[in-house]
């Protein structure tokens, strides 16, 4: 499959224009292609350079191992990520309420198969979303029970603001970072939180599996951040970083797969301990701030 590529010029968080090669990945997920991941020589920031447009990534997520967008459950890795969020799911909630300190209007963007938000409606929050593939999409919206919106651009948002949104795993996905960032801050409302969640390409595990590290899934992840990325980028729109909180689960699933790419097999028993080392050593790095697999950021507006 060939795709049109586009290259970037200068860094997408702090806009300097030199940058060198970091490490090259495949997409394992889809196409076998190999993409380049750069280093902006001024602040560190990795990303994937070049990389498909926003018009024609889609065919890249037009898998059936691309879980988010499907409920199906079949394989193990299915199952388990299915399991695993039942739990997950709930102490997001929770650390939704505890953020904000009650329960108001949430916005979800990139909702998937909607099972987050259909857990924070039953739990009382005032829900919308917005979901970008047509089949999740169709499935969120039978889910929650409310209309789910294609990107966050439809006109249904001109006016709105929330006092929660959400983006689990869906920052770097997003083409227009900066933009993006513009957008959410004016529609957050004044006292509430943004709340994001991103893997951490300084993990344990990201040095232990290096290109086959399952979390940089290029083209599909077309950013790569670190705690200093992410804050940088946070206070160049006006937020400041309120809170970091690990995700504990995350370095299990990146591990079983991440064996999986190296070796070409499923290796459980590996992957449980590699994911446990990863967390331990990730656990408090620095000021207390956690450095596993994927990290939660809960942003306030400056």
């Amino acid at each position: 499959m060939k795709v049109a590529l586009e290259t970037l010029n200068e860094c997408p968080v702090c806009q300097g224009s030199t940058y060198k090669p970091f490490l090259k990945a495949k997409d394992n997920t889809v196409t076998e292609q190999v993409f380049q991941i750069v280093r902006c020589e001024s602040c560190g920031f990795l990303f994937t350079n070049p990389r498909p447009t926003e018009q024609l990534i889609g065919s890249y997520y037009e898998s059936t191992d691309y879980i988010s967008h499907h409920d199906e459950g079949k394989d193990v890795m299915s199952r388990l990520y299915n399991r695993v969020r039942e739990f997950t799911t709930q102490q997001k909630i929770k650390l939704l309420k505890k953020s904000i300190g009650f329960t108001g209007s949430l916005l979800d963007i990139g909702s998937g198969t909607g099972f987050f938000l259909s857990q924070a409606k039953a739990a009382g929050w005032q829900v919308a979303g917005t979901e970008p593939d047509a089949q999740a999409r169709a499935i969120s919206q039978g889910r929650v029970g409310e209309v789910i919106f294609e990107s966050i651009q439809d006109p249904y948002f001109d006016t709105t603001t929330y006092d929660a949104i959400t983006m689990w795993h869906v920052l770097e996905h997003v083409h227009l970072l900066n933009e993006t960032f513009e957008w959410l801050h004016a529609h957050l409302s004044p006292k509430g939180r943004l709340i994001i969640a991103v893997p951490n390409a300084e993990s344990e595990d990201a040095r232990r599996f290096k290109e086959f590290w399952a979390a940089y899934d290029v083209p599909r992840h077309l950013y790569h951040f670190t705690k200093k990325s992410m804050t940088q980028l946070a206070e160049a729109h006006q937020f400041t970083v309120e809170r970091i909180v690990p995700m504990w689960f995350d370095s299990y699933y990146v591990a079983l797969l991440s064996n999986r790419y190296q070796q070409g097999k499923t290796n459980v028993p590996q992957s449980l301990w590699e994911g446990s080392v990863s967390n331990w050593k990730g656990r408090r790095v620095g000021h207390g701030h956690p450095n596993t697999s994927s990290l939660i950021y809960v942003l306030a507006k400056a």
